[in-house]
């Protein structure tokens, strides 16, 4: 008897759809930061200057060049930042259970950090150009990996909100997630004072020790 995965033979667009629906806000506002991450990737993000020596005169021209075009270690660490938050984001809201070291939140705090450093770091280490004979290239950053810095404070900011709003995870097989802790109030408890202990009645009608309201000099009616 074969065991099947639940949505295992559903479309992927269905699934797809159907994360999106599960999720929450702020893991929706991760999930923007990513797409609009691997997006970036596709705008000019360096604009490489060649110059070409002919005689006595120097011809220049620009072109600008995507992220996949200058390929190093930066942009494959941004590339696969953009794609583990997206895998955990669709285990999440498919409720794949797994514990991450400091929570979902912290993970996609750091991977958003992780992101803005790696472009700060483009801005003083730039792909170097060629020099080549009569033939020299120059590199410098434009304005797409900028685009891709401020996706990657989202999804800083979105791993924050998650952090602040203790988003719990999926419980593993055979866990129960942990009840809501009922509000604890202080129960005032009134005591009594302790009854009066009474002597024996005196002639008057009044027990001895009781105090009367009586004004001791005034005349018996």
């Amino acid at each position: 008897m074969s065991t099947s995965v639940p949505g295992a033979s559903a479309g992927i667009g269905s699934r797809v759809r159907g994360a999106w629906r599960a999720l929450d806000p702020d893991q929706r506002l991760a999930a923007i930061g990513a797409l609009g991450l691997f997006g970036s990737m596709f705008l000019p993000w360096y604009e490489q200057t060649a110059f070409l020596a002919k005689g006595n005169s120097i011809q220049k021209s620009q072109d600008s060049l995507i992220a996949f075009q200058s390929w190093s270690f930066v942009e494959a660490s941004i590339l696969l930042v953009a794609l583990a938050v997206l895998a955990l984001l669709f285990a999440r809201a498919e409720r794949r259970a797994f514990h991450l070291p400091g929570g979902d939140g912290l993970v996609l705090l750091g991977a958003g950090a992780w992101v803005m450093v790696l472009v700060f770091f483009r801005q003083i280490d730039k792909p170097s150009g060629s020099d080549a004979g009569d033939l020299k290239t120059t590199v410098g950053v434009s304005w797409g990996i900028f685009v891709a810095f401020l996706f990657g404070a989202l999804i800083a900011y979105a791993g924050w909100r998650i952090r602040a709003h203790h988003r719990p995870e999926p419980p593993r097989d055979g866990e129960r997630p942990a009840p809501p802790q009922p509000a604890t109030t202080a129960a005032a408890t009134v005591v009594a004072p302790p009854a009066a202990k009474r002597g024996p009645r005196r002639s008057d009608g009044q027990f001895e020790g009781q105090l009367s309201f009586e004004d001791p000099d005034a005349p018996p009616s």
